[in-house]
């Protein structure tokens, strides 16, 4: 096993995440690892933005654009767990 991907080496998961490069929430040495939300206890892959401190997550939805040409984001509320698979 690498030292890079011991579990020691990866920097803590914050509070607040996003996977857009544009957000200030995003942290490009956490993407490098494979991260892992779960909402209520059930696992989400369409997670675009999490905060765990005030328990929500965001996820785009199906066809809706904004006037950017990006995905509408909703908001689902819960409890948020984020970790590295």
């Amino acid at each position: 096993m690498n030292d890079i991907t011991t579990p020691e080496n990866r920097p803590a998961l914050p509070d607040r995440l996003c996977t857009n490069p544009r957000s200030k929430f995003y942290n490009a040495d956490i993407f490098q690892y494979d991260v892992g939300i779960r909402v209520n206890g059930k696992e989400r892959f369409d997670v675009d933005e999490y905060c765990i401190s005030e328990g929500w997550v965001k996820v785009a939805s199906a066809k809706a654009l904004d006037r950017r040409g990006q995905p509408l984001l909703l908001t689902i509320k819960g409890t948020i767990e984020a970790f590295y698979k």
